[in-house]
């Protein structure tokens, strides 16, 4: 899996990224020394958690999709909203809306810094 070149690339590649259903695919979208919150109220950080994270992710089977609705950066810094779900044909397994934190690496690429995959929920407090 190649990482996105354009910040704005982010959420398609995260997307690919989960319906390989690798685990080591999904980590390599992440800087694992940031903060992913795969469920509201319950951040995790470091490679162990973020591991764990998207393991249980990828234990609801089904196709992820991402829309991204924005994507604004300024240099090397990037933050995307997006709304994203696991869907196993017609029926919606899961459905959130998300704010993400993108960083270009030295090679050019972006890894995400910080996911909250339920950060843009209403009502929803951080």
């Amino acid at each position: 899996m190649n990482l996105p070149k354009r910040a704005e690339d982010a959420h398609t590649t995260l997307a690919a990224a989960f319906n390989t259903g690798d685990v080591a695919t999904v980590m390599s979208m992440y800087d694992v020394n940031g903060i992913i919150v795969p469920e509201p109220g319950k951040p995790v950080s470091g490679t162990e958690q973020f591991a764990a994270a998207i393991k249980a992710i990828l234990s609801i089977k089904g196709k992820m999709e991402i829309k991204t609705v924005y994507c604004l950066q300024t240099g090397d810094i990037a933050v995307g909203r997006s709304e994203w779900s696991i869907t196993d044909g017609d029926d919606v397994k899961i459905s959130a809306k998300g704010v993400e934190v993108m960083k270009r690496q030295t090679d050019g690429t972006w890894k995400i810094v910080i996911d909250h995959a339920f950060g843009a929920e209403a009502g929803l407090i951080a």
